[in-house]
C-alpha cells in the first residue's frame, strides 16, 4: 500500500502495509490493463482506420467485456465501477457502494485518439479501491507506446526544468491551466487521454497535468494511483482529497504534478477563479 502526500487524504484515511495479497492485486491489474491494451492494438489493425465511429464502439465494447470477465472469473466478489458500465450495480453481481473491493475501470481512455491512425495517446486504466484504504493497486497500459505503468514499480521525479511544461487537452485548455502556465513561466503541451496526459507526468515528460473540464473517477482513479505511489502530487484543482467509489461517480478536475510544483499551481489555480 502506498502513502499519499498530506494533502491528498485516500477515502478511509487509513494505512496499511504491503502485502502478498495486494502484490497480486497489481499484479493483476497490469495483466488486465496489458490484456486489453493488446486486444484494441489488434482491433485497430483488424478494422483500420477508414470508420472512427465503429473502430470506437468496438474498442470500448470489446475491452470492457474483456475486463469485466476476467474480473468475474478472478475475483468473483469484487465488484466493478466501468465507464461503459457507469451503473451503481457491479456486474459482476455485487453492489459497489456496499462492496469492500471494487475494480475501478476505463477500458480505453481516449477514444477519438484510439481512432485516429499514429496516435499512441490513449489508455487502459485498471484500479482497485478497497474499503478503509482507498486507491490500493492500479495500472495504466499505454498500448500503442509499449508499456504499462503500475502502483509496485517507481518512477523517479527527475530535476526541475528551466521552464516547466503543463500537459492539456488537445483541443479545450482549461483556463486555470493557461492561468498557471502564465503564472509559473511554463509552456502549455497538448496530449489526448487523461491517462496519457496524467503518465507523462510520471514518465517526466511534462511537469504537470491540469484538467477542470469534468471527469469521472474511471478517468482519474488507475492514473493517480500510480502517481502517488511514486510520490507525484495529486488532488482536486483547489488542493482536496481525491475520493473514489462515491454515490456520484463524477469527479471533475484533478492535478497531478511535481512536488514541488503543487504550491504555486495551487495558488495560480485559487487566483485565476
Amino acid at each position: 500500500m502506498f502513502d499519499a502526500p498530506e494533502s491528498v487524504v485516500r477515502s478511509g484515511d487509513a494505512t496499511a502495509t504491503p502485502s502478498a495479497a495486494s502484490a497480486r492485486d497489481v499484479a493483476f491489474a497490469a495483466d488486465l490493463a496489458s490484456g486489453a491494451g493488446e486486444l484494441l492494438l489488434k482491433l485497430r489493425e483488424s478494422m483500420g482506420f477508414g470508420d472512427s465511429r465503429s473502430l470506437k464502439d468496438a474498442g470500448d465494447r470489446q475491452a470492457d467485456d474483456y475486463l469485466l470477465g476476467l474480473v468475474a472469473a478472478e475475483r468473483p466478489g469484487d465488484a466493478v465501477l466501468s465507464e461503459e458500465g457507469k451503473g451503481e450495480t457491479g456486474r459482476v453481481g455485487t453492489e459497489r457502494l456496499g462492496a469492500d473491493r471494487v475494480w475501478i475501470i476505463d477500458p480505453l481512455d481516449g477514444t477519438r485518439e484510439f481512432s485516429e491512425e499514429g496516435r499512441d495517446d490513449w489508455a487502459v486504466h485498471v484500479a482497485l479501491w478497497q474499503r478503509g484504504l482507498g486507491l490500493t493497486a492500479a495500472a495504466v497500459a499505454l498500448p500503442a507506446q509499449g508499456r504499462t505503468l503500475r502502483t509496485d514499480e517507481a518512477y523517479a521525479i527527475p530535476e526541475a526544468r528551466d521552464v516547466p511544461r503543463i500537459v492539456v487537452s488537445r483541443t479545450r485548455p482549461p483556463a486555470e491551466a493557461v492561468a498557471s502556465a502564465e503564472a509559473i513561466g511554463a509552456e502549455l503541451v497538448p496530449m489526448g487521454s487523461a491517462g496519457a496526459k496524467a503518465m507523462a507526468v510520471v514518465t517526466g515528460a511534462v511537469d504537470a497535468y491540469v484538467h477542470s473540464g469534468g471527469q469521472f473517477e474511471w478517468d482519474s482513479a488507475a492514473p493517480v494511483a500510480v502517481a502517488l505511489a511514486s510520490g507525484w502530487h495529486a488532488s482536486r484543482i483547489d488542493g482536496s482529497a481525491l475520493r473514489y467509489n462515491t454515490p456520484d461517480p463524477y469527479l471533475p478536475d484533478l492535478l497531478v504534478c511535481r512536488p514541488d510544483l503543487a504550491e504555486p499551481l495551487l495558488a495560480a489555480i485559487a487566483g485565476s477563479r
